[in-house]
């Protein structure tokens, strides 16, 4: 029987498609770029795009749901294989599921030529597709306790297709049951799977360093309750949004996810900002939580959609990109250690999170802070292209 590394080796057409990682974590750094690109002009009133929905509800979907079906998608068609112990998705296979990436965002991006229905199938062909096709490797491997994984990838597409139906039926979806279901999933995956890589490479890293006090074991008892907390705050912030009990519990959330996040022994992996980055992404969860909360109570103190970005961009694209460089590094058989590059862009996406936080602060400097965020955003993901993009399309298997 042959082995994984085997099996991807046999593929003699573009190293690109040799492993699931290579293009989708290329494509969507790409898709990152352009998308920032494409909105600052577009929010200005400086072009006009013949996209499927407003503006806001544009970025806001593009982001949740197109740049971060990409990254799952390399996340899981990488890491199923080594859970299942079963051969990866590589080849012509991969290449059909990729081009339905492309084709969907080709969709959204051009959604006012075509009928509603149309771009929403086009949209969620790719998660879906893979949602099958993991689901039949998860069976086959008998790998029962990631089902959960492809359970949250299930709603992810859920809330996509609410997140269409919204905007079909009331014109912005921006602020929707969709829109804060996804970032819910999203938010629910990290807290998930951080939970289990992120002890277990900090521990890893320590005990090379001779450490002896060592990150808490993944999934103890105190895990189980701050995951439940936070489906739980999740689940009554969709349903009520603004209302007093979703910020309530959003705090107590906040809070546990704050204290797990200290268990895993952040604080001695600054010598390493590969591992120190994963504890970094984690915290804006917390710091996510713990704003939201606050501005749901407080809404004249605090703007809900700038603490709504400390889990959007935080969460969303700090993770992401933490995952990806490790990964990267990971799969090609390379030292795990952060490069000058990567140290670089770890910190231009931290700054552009806080610039975007700080815009709900300074109401007077809204614009510069804007323009500031995402010229950091765009950095970040520049710096990844140049430096992992190589390795990614042309690399050896």
């Amino acid at each position: 029987m042959s082995t994984t590394m085997e099996q991807v080796r046999s593929w003699q057409g573009p190293v690109l498609f040799s492993y699931g990682f290579r293009p989708f974590f290329l494509a969507s750094a790409v898709w990152a770029i352009v998308l920032m690109l494409l909105w600052i002009p577009l929010v200005s009133g400086y072009i006009e795009l013949p996209i499927a929905f407003d503006p806001v509800s544009w970025h806001a979907h593009e982001f949740l749901f197109g740049y971060l079906s990409a990254v799952v998608a390399g996340f899981l068609l990488t890491a199923i294989p080594n859970w299942t112990g079963r051969m990866p998705i590589v080849g012509k296979p991969l290449i059909v599921l990729f081009s339905l990436w492309v084709i969907g965002r080709a969709a959204i991006l051009f959604g006012a030529y075509l009928p509603a229905s149309v771009v929403a199938a086009l949209d969620v062909a790719m998660p879906l597709v893979l949602a099958i096709a993991c689901l039949r490797e998860i069976m086959a491997g008998k790998n029962w306790r990631n089902l959960i994984v492809l359970g949250l990838l299930g709603l992810l597409i859920a809330s996509n297709l609410l997140f269409h139906w919204e905007a079909w039926s009331d014109g912005y979806a921006a602020q929707g049951y969709g829109m804060r279901l996804g970032i819910s999933t999203m938010v629910l995956m990290v807290g998930l799977i951080g939970g289990r890589i992120i002890p277990s490479f900090t521990r890893n890293w320590l005990v090379k360093q001779g450490r002896k006090s060592l990150p808490a074991s993944p999934m103890q008892v105190f895990d189980k309750i701050s995951l439940l907390a936070l489906l739980v705050a999740l689940l009554v912030w969709t349903a009520l949004q603004d209302h007093w009990l979703a910020g309530v519990v959003l705090l107590i959330a906040g809070v546990l996810h704050f204290a797990r996040l200290v268990r895993w022994k952040g604080q001695y992996t600054f010598k390493e900002p590969l591992v120190l980055v994963l504890h970094a992404s984690y915290l804006f969860m917390p710091l996510g939580l713990l704003a939201l909360g606050f501005a749901i109570l407080q809404p004249d103190l605090l703007d809900i959609t700038g603490a709504q970005h400390l889990l959007m961009a935080g969460v969303l694209g700090m993770m992401t990109l933490a995952v990806m460089t490790r990964a990267t590094l990971g799969h090609m058989g390379m030292e795990l250690k952060a490069s000058r590059g990567a140290t670089f862009l770890y910190c231009a996406m931290a700054t552009s999170v806080l610039l975007r936080f700080s815009a709900g602060l300074f109401p007077d400097l809204v614009a510069r802070l804007y323009d500031m965020s995402a010229l950091a955003w765009i950095l970040a993901f520049v710096v990844y292209v140049v430096t992992f993009g190589p390795l990614l399309a042309w690399g050896k298997k």
